[in-house]
């Protein structure tokens, strides 16, 4: 398995993710977006983006590993956040950094009104690709 992150030289170098990743393995992992609830299904962090924020990558991890997979075989993962603004990046990337380290997938961050629950204020999904 191995993911190339190409970051083209006529678009501006990102900090924190890749431009473009090229996946090669043998399965592909679609991960649901994970909320900010512990393993009994209870929120975690009411009103606190940067606790739920470590929660949401948290258990991305957890996710990633019932399947035998790890968190620098992520290709592509989408961050939802709610009421989005420019200030909240730092709070999510220092999450992110959490689980990825400098590994950097492709992202999109979307700026939503709101998620399942109205007390939810991230919500991360991804994709990732393993062998075997």
């Amino acid at each position: 398995m191995g993911l190339e992150l190409v970051n083209p030289d006529d678009l501006p170098r990102p900090p924190t993710y890749t431009h473009v990743v090229v996946a090669t393995g043998t399965r592909l992992v679609f991960v649901a977006g994970q909320e900010p609830e512990d393993a009994r299904g209870e929120l975690v962090g009411a009103g606190d983006l940067a606790v739920q924020a470590r929660q949401v990558f948290a258990n991305l991890g957890r996710a990633l590993a019932a399947v035998g997979a790890r968190p620098d075989q992520v290709a592509k993962i989408t961050i939802y956040v709610v009421g989005h603004r420019p200030e909240y990046l730092a709070v999510v990337e220092a999450a992110r950094v959490e689980l990825f380290g400098t590994h950097k997938p492709a992202d999109t961050i979307v700026g939503v009104e709101r998620l399942a629950r109205a007390e939810y204020l991230i919500e991360v999904d991804a994709i990732a690709v393993v062998d075997g």
